[in-house]
């Protein structure tokens, strides 16, 4: 397995009802190095998608892509979690079987934009019963990196709370802009409200190095990831964005306590988006001088704003998040680059994100990759809201067999039993997990339990009913016959128990998500495909502009019409 430079695009293809298996895609497009200061496009010498060949010396599994159907027409999109949006830029515009509205808006991203109408169409998605009528973005103009990887748009997998369009819909006091996620699990109330992804790492040693993205069902390879613990997102009702409380960073014998600039977050905890939409990970200085400053032969490039690392250094670390330890792939935290053989890149990149933002880190794929993540909508209540949202995160990596495949491309010699330790003795376990069949157990067991329990209760109210009514024959059987001495008195029973303790516990109610969420709409997407063909500092892409106060500088995307 070799790592390259540029972004790998994947493929979905439709293997079940409600899965896409991710497949590595090969095309001919030549792709040129941009430099510092230009635009956020990426300059191809074809359209996106047009060739079917890729030199594979020159990418890097950076990008994941799934077919949508607007329209009847087949389209590729990034899948994204870090925003809520879908847009689509199409061949011709509007793209066919549309609806445009005079609505028009622009979509910002931490890289790029994308600016179009407001458009309604029918939508297909992972196999899920189709959406007669979706709000999305026809994109007339877009910025982005993703489409210069084979993607025509992106679908935003968060929350309405983050949703443009919706914002742009309700201002017209009309409720037809939830997102697509939204919509389709509205449409199936009692199918249950989760995405699931396993974003795999490309191999010189296989052409089709598959994962898997899923909407109401579990890869069956990793479907134990039932039985882990339920990480709740920041907040715990009704956030923004699929946000988690970092526990700690463990780096070889190393732990790392985060801090946060959140307003009412934990003080010794980091609040971090989960975003598939992102390449890498962009953490705070001091968290990514904690990882590469003690590497021999590491060095921070101020002029490109990332580390460089030595390739044939092994970084052992994980994430502790929710309580739970998760090793992340060395291949993942100093990837290769064509430029140069000896020197990789940090994948954890230093950024500063400004006070006020709902999340002090952005956590991407580098991560993804080591895990199998599923996010939870919720269920839907008797009102129809979504309860609280959460993830489960899945280890699928063996930190030994890891350093085996890390040496294997980079030579040198694998270490072994390598463990990593986190806040109160918590590690990791990669040879154990609860297999399928007893998480199926365990969930059967919690289902039946209340019936259970009534049975119980109504064999044991049988039972005293029976004490008490032969109780009672006997004491009158006694009375009857004839006593020479003083009749004994009559030993009344205790009265029967109240039963209807043991019957089933009612369930507490849930906390209402709502999905429209009362509160003023302030952000703005932030997913990124940064990739090192096409990095700069991501800085400028940040702070380009106050989204909340609404300031554009030179180069940001135009103005909004609406």
């Amino acid at each position: 397995m070799k790592l390259l430079s540029f972004s790998l695009a994947f493929l979905a293809v439709l293997s079940s009802a409600r899965k896409v298996t991710i497949k590595q895609v090969k095309t001919s497009q030549p792709f040129h190095r941009r430099s510092a200061g230009s635009d956020f496009q990426i300059t191809v010498d074809a359209e996106p998608g047009s060739g079917n060949s890729f030199d594979l010396d020159s990418v890097h599994d950076l990008i994941y892509l799934a077919n949508i159907t607007v329209g009847n027409v087949e389209y590729s999109v990034q899948l994204d979690t870090g925003s809520s949006d879908l847009f689509i830029k199409g061949d011709t515009y509007p793209i066919p079987n549309t609806t445009v509205t005079s609505q028009t808006y622009n979509l910002t991203y931490a890289i790029g934009w994308a600016s179009g109408h407001v458009a309604y169409a029918p939508v297909e998605f992972v196999g899920c019963h189709p959406r007669p009528n979706q709000a999305f973005l026809d994109a007339e103009v877009v910025r982005n990196p993703a489409l210069g990887y084979g993607a025509q748009g992106i679908a935003g997998l968060g929350f309405n709370r983050l949703s443009s369009i919706d914002l742009v819909i309700n201002d017209t006091q009309q409720s037809t802009g939830r997102s697509l996620l939204f919509n389709l699990f509205e449409s199936n109330p009692t199918e249950p409200n989760f995405i699931a992804f396993a974003l795999q790492r490309t191999s010189d040693k296989s052409d089709a190095v598959e994962g898997s993205f899923s909407i109401g069902e579990l890869e069956p390879k990793y479907a134990h990831v039932s039985g882990s613990e339920r990480i709740p997102t920041w907040p715990i009702n009704n956030p923004y964005r699929w946000n988690l409380l970092l526990d700690a960073v463990i780096v070889n014998d190393t732990i790392t306590v985060p801090t946060t600039k959140v307003v009412g977050a934990p003080s010794n905890k980091a609040v971090v988006l989960m975003d598939s939409g992102s390449s890498y990970t962009y953490a705070p200085k001091e968290i990514c001088d904690a990882i590469y400053s003690g590497v021999p032969g590491a060095r921070y490039d101020a002029t490109i704003g990332y580390w460089r690392v030595p390739c044939a250094i092994e970084i052992n670390m994980a994430l502790q998040i929710g309580g739970q330890v998760f090793p992340i792939h060395p291949l993942d935290v100093n990837p290769s680059t064509a430029v140069d053989p000896s020197m990789c890149i940090g994948s954890f990149v230093p950024q500063t994100f400004s006070i006020g933002n709902d999340f002090d880190w952005l956590i991407g794929d580098n991560f993804l990759r080591s895990v199998y993540s599923l996010y939870d909508f919720g269920d839907f209540d008797d009102s129809g809201h979504m309860g609280d949202p959460y993830m489960k995160l899945l280890s699928i990596v063996d930190a030994d067999q890891a350093s085996i495949n890390f040496h294997e491309l980079r030579g040198g010699t694998p270490r072994t039993n390598i463990t990593f330790v986190g806040l109160d003795g918590v590690s990791v376990a990669p040879s154990f997990s609860i297999s399928n069949d007893i998480s199926q157990s365990l969930e059967l067991i919690g289902k039946f339990i209340p019936a259970m329990l009534g049975i119980v209760a109504l064999n044991a109210l049988i039972l005293i009913i029976c004490c008490i009514v032969w109780l009672v024959s006997f004491i009158r059987k006694r009375r009857i016959r004839p006593i020479a001495r003083t009749p004994m008195g009559r030993m009344s029973p205790m009265p029967p128990r109240d039963h209807n303790s043991m019957s089933s516990m009612p369930t507490n109610p849930r906390n209402s998500y709502i999905a429209g969420g009362p509160s003023p709409h302030v952000y703005e997407p932030v997913s990124m495909a940064i990739t090192e063909d096409t990095f700069v500092p991501p800085t400028p892409a940040f702070h380009s502009f106050d989204r909340k106060a609404g300031n554009l500088q030179p180069g940001d995307r135009p103005k909004s019409v609406a």
